[in-house]
């Protein structure tokens, strides 16, 4: 079913069991009994590089269970994936793979003796021109895992047809055409290039000696397959088209391949099909396979999923009563005498056993509900193949997935135990939203449900703010599950202080085929919108909304509807995120890879029978309403939805001067894959909403480096600090004048250290000193003053001392590195653009140059044979004569940067003096 999604939620991956959501955070659960910790506030990396656990194989032995673990990887700036080893009687969990690689698709030896999967990892001398994914097996005993193949194709699905071979679906090895386009180092793509591209077909791989056998000769593409238990037959869906996607004009077809080399037979032919996972019955009488149901003469775009068992003796099908209206949901299961499925039935999905019975009229089958605890809250599962014990993944909106194992028994889930912690340092060290599940009346007053998310600290009786998070699809739904991610971080916004509101509008899948196809044909925005709208107007009744803070985001379709909203409802949403989402459908049609099957479907005809229709449906044409402020989101090689619809979206409210922010993800598909693209998105849209919704978005400057000196000085506010005065005593009538010391350099002899504030408050008493900065530089020191510190000094002493000549000091103020400039304070060395922003910053610290640092605190300047002058380079410019008498400022300071392409110019309370002693020598003309 085609979907504007993060990923196709809606098929039935019957073959493909206990697939995970690869967006959720999996955790222990909440209730668990653990050792107070301090709460931590939520951010952007908790729903990134969490843990996550799925893909559940249970040995043939019942005695172990294989599963796949994944985590963000940093360094990789994608999620990686291992496997683990859990046992089924005992605790105890055993890593298989390690690292930054990806292995998937764990398969167990009939023999239970060892674990075929599916890898990425780096082999110790691989082949030129061989694909990163390979077979690899591992001892389940132990042992170091080796990589069985080195293919020019990675292999797309496994499983073992004996103890000793392996089955698999790859693409043809390379053909003359594609390895000369490779020589020529050729990437160019011709699209839909049927005639060239490699077939799909099956393969079998003996693992002792690694001779390959191909199994199939097909020209076509095989998409998925299931081996019967008997190793006789696999039953495959062949796609005979590569643009079926687009318009789906040529369906897959079902074909049953006889492995001992007999004729190939397809199946199906007489019914509308399309095989989304196959499942062979323990004693390989014949197999199940789900398939989408639409009641719409074209596509099958939306709908339900319905099952069909084909006897594989009789040569018959039939398809297989559910007993459930709205169809199968994420999995079925064969064990013996019947099979184990999850039942869509709105926000939950229920699980079940049908027992299957052949009699003189056929096949027919009885449903037993499976209860117990989790029942109606796993989000993946795995029977045994006697069907005694069970391995899933549960949740709820409000608790972390973790992975369990149980017994099957009587109907029910029963002894359940932990397989596995996951994450577990975030399990105490977060408050979590309360959720239920809630109804409304919406479009022709019908009831709509949805997620609630209540604030943090919800107190009864008060308003807040409310946030509908819609997502997307249409074919999607939201359940009472752990689902958060980098698209949708709920708890940001909870804790924030304020509801979040999923919706199962219109259009969504699990909860019928009515329901599924009410927004077919034209239909489309018609429900989904005041659906949304309605279950806001019912939360503002209940007294739990404020109707004036009212918000809403999504990704894709949720996209769509959240732009739906804005346009509909301008002046109630004051605030909308949108990623990935179309505004104008006529040039989506053709930009997408299923625009044909998508937008004649939903609008009930293609823009080429009415064009008018699709710029009615169009939100581009309305971007004059629009008063929220809105930051929008797109990766540039998407294939879901144009990238150039959010450029249109931004350039439209750009162009009615709207308060627009579009940030794109350069390479990114649909959703954004690498990991820093995901937290850049995150952390946006907290922004955002902080600073147009929450209003308590502090003022930020992005020339402002975290940890930099200039940050913790801001942090503190205090920059005092405490030293000795730096000179030679001198002793006047009753005390002590202190001299500032002086250096060589060639016949010049130059303070070490600029003049302090105690030398200069000798002189005049006026000048005020703080308490522990006696020792930093004499600062907003104008020309006469320095003129007449150095007459009094002179006078005192009977020495002569005076400014320098700038003929003779320039050459000495010419290297600022590593000195006290603003490229210190920064931590980088900015522009002439972040100078400016960072000079605005300075004005919240205490004192009138707060940036100053007691003289001598940074590297002097000197070679071997020389003693070291400081600050030459920063801390206060410094007053030198020009040739004509008249005063200059020369040297860094720390308010510029130390790059003199800024033409920056100390400020007064940054200028100082540093004296010479002696008689200038005359200065050639």
């Amino acid at each position: 079913m085609m979907l504007r999604t993060l990923a196709f939620a809606g098929s039935c991956l019957i073959a493909i069991a206990a697939v995970f959501h690869s967006t959720n955070v999996a955790l222990v659960s909440a209730d668990e009994k653990t050792t107070p910790a301090k709460k931590e506030p939520w951010k952007a990396e908790d729903f990134i590089y969490g843990e996550t656990g799925g893909q559940f194989r249970i040995s043939p032995d019942a005695k172990w269970v294989v599963w796949v673990k994944a985590n963000g990887d940093k360094d990789k700036d994608a999620r990686v994936s291992n496997l683990v080893l859990s046992s089924m009687t005992e605790s105890r969990e055993i890593p298989l793979t390690r690292g930054s690689d990806n292995s998937t698709q764990p398969r167990w030896s009939p023999d239970s003796e060892w674990i075929a999967f599916t890898s990425t990892r780096g082999r110790p001398k691989p082949k030129p021109d061989t694909a990163p994914m390979q077979i690899w097996l591992i001892n389940a005993h132990g042992g170091e895992p080796w990589a069985l193949t080195e293919l020019a194709h990675a292999p797309k699905r496994i499983e073992w047809l004996d103890k000793d071979t392996l089955i698999y679906s790859a693409e043809e090895d390379p053909a003359l055409y594609e390895q000369e386009l490779k020589k020529k180092k050729d990437d160019s793509e011709v699209v839909d290039d049927a005639e060239h591209a490699a077939p799909v077909r099956l393969y079998k791989i003996n693992v002792k000696d690694r001779k390959i056998t191909r199994l199939t000769t097909n020209t076509d593409w095989i998409e998925d397959f299931g081996v019967s238990a008997d190793r006789k037959y696999a039953v495959a869906s062949h796609a005979k088209s590569l643009h079926y996607m687009f318009d789906q004009k040529v369906r897959p077809v079902v074909i049953l391949h006889d492995l001992s080399g007999g004729p190939e037979k397809q199946l199906f032919a007489d019914l509308r099909v399309r095989a989304e996972g196959f499942e062979w019955a323990p004693d390989s009488a014949g197999f199940y396979m789900a398939t989408p149901f639409s009641t719409d003469a074209q596509f099958m775009t939306a709908g339900i999923t319905i099952v069909y068992f084909y006897d594989l003796a009789a040569g018959k099908s039939t398809q297989v009563n559910l007993d459930n209206a709205n169809g199968l949901g994420f999995n079925l299961q064969t064990v013996p005498g019947g099979f184990v499925a999850s039942l869509a039935a709105g926000s939950h999905d229920d699980l079940a056993f049908y027992s299957a019975e052949k009699g003189a009229a056929g096949w027919s089958w009885k449903r037993q509900n499976i209860t117990g605890e989790h029942a109606k809250n796993l989000e993946a599962f795995r029977v045994s193949d006697d069907g005694n014990a069970i391995v899933y993944s549960t949740s709820t909106a409000s608790i972390l997935s973790q992975p369990y194992r149980a017994q099957l028994s009587g109907g029910k889930i029963v002894s359940p135990v932990q397989l596995a912690k996951l994450n577990e340092g975030l399990v105490s060290g977060r408050t979590y939203a309360k959720s239920e599940v809630i109804r409304w009346k919406g479009a022709n007053d019908e009831d709509v449900e949805g997620i609630l998310y209540y604030p943090t600290n919800y107190e009864e009786g008060k308003k807040y703010a409310l946030i509908t998070a819609i997502h997307g699809g249409p074919m999607g739904s939201d359940k009472d599950l752990w689902d958060e991610s980098w698209a949708y971080p709920i708890q940001l916004f909870t804790q924030r202080g304020a509801f979040v509101l999923r919706p199962n509008y219109h259009g969504s899948n699990n909860y019928g085929l009515k329901w599924a196809e009410s927004i077919c044909c034209g239909k489309y925005y018609d429900l989904e919108t005041p659906d949304i709208n309605a279950g806001v107007d019912y939360l503002i009744s209940q007294g739990k909304a404020d109707a004036d803070r009212i918000a809403t985001m999504g990704w894709s379709n949720g996209s769509i509807l959240s732009t739906s909203l804005i346009t509909t409802y301008p002046a109630r949403y004051k605030v909308a995120s949108v990623g990935a989402g179309d505004i104008e459908w006529v040039s989506d049609w053709g930009n997408v890879d299923f625009g044909q099957s998508f937008d004649a479907y939903y609008f009930g005809k293609s823009p080429f029978e009415d064009p008018q229709l699709y710029i009615n449906k169009s939100p581009f044409f309305k971007m004059d309403k629009v008063q929220a402020p809105v930051l929008i989101f797109h990766g540039t090689a998407d294939r879901n939805v144009p990238p150039a619809q959010s450029w249109s979206y931004f350039r439209a409210l750009q162009h009615f001067d709207k308060t627009v922010k579009y940030v794109v993800f350069p390479g990114e598909p649909h959703g954004p894959r690498k990991l820093t693209h995901q937290v850049r998105k995150v952390e946006e849209e907290a922004a955002w909403f902080d600073k147009y919704f929450f209003k308590t978005a502090k003022p930020e400057d992005e020339a402002l480096k975290e940890g930099s000196p200039l940050a913790t000085a801001l942090r503190t506010k205090s920059l005092a600090r405490s030293g000795s005065n730096y000179g030679t005593a001198f002793p006047v009538k009753s005390k002590t004048v202190l001299i500032p010391e002086v250096v060589k350099r060639g016949d010049l002899e130059i303070g070490r250290f600029e003049v302090t504030r105690a030398q200069f408050n000798d002189f005049d008493k006026n000048y005020k000193v703080d308490p522990g900065t006696e020792n930093y530089p004499a600062n907003g020191i104008t020309f006469e003053q320095a003129k007449a510190y150095f007459a009094w000094l002179s006078k005192l002493s009977g020495q002569t001392y005076r400014l320098a000549n700038e003929s003779e000091v320039s050459a000495l103020y010419e290297k600022k590195d590593g000195e006290n400039t603003l490229d210190y304070w920064a931590g980088y060395a900015p522009n002439s653009d972040d100078a400016a922003r960072l000079k605005k910053k300075t004005a919240d610290l205490a004192g009138a140059a707060p940036l100053l640092k007691p003289v001598g605190s940074f590297t002097g300047l000197g070679k071997d044979d020389e003693e070291l002058i400081f600050d030459l380079g920063g801390n206060v410019a410094e007053w030198v004569l020009t040739r004509d008498g008249k005063g200059k400022v020369i040297g860094g300071s720390a308010d510029c940067p130390a790059d003199p392409k800024t033409n920056c110019t100390a400020a007064p309370e940054y200028v100082g003096f540093r004296l010479v002693r002696g008689v200038a020598k005359p200065v050639a003309q």
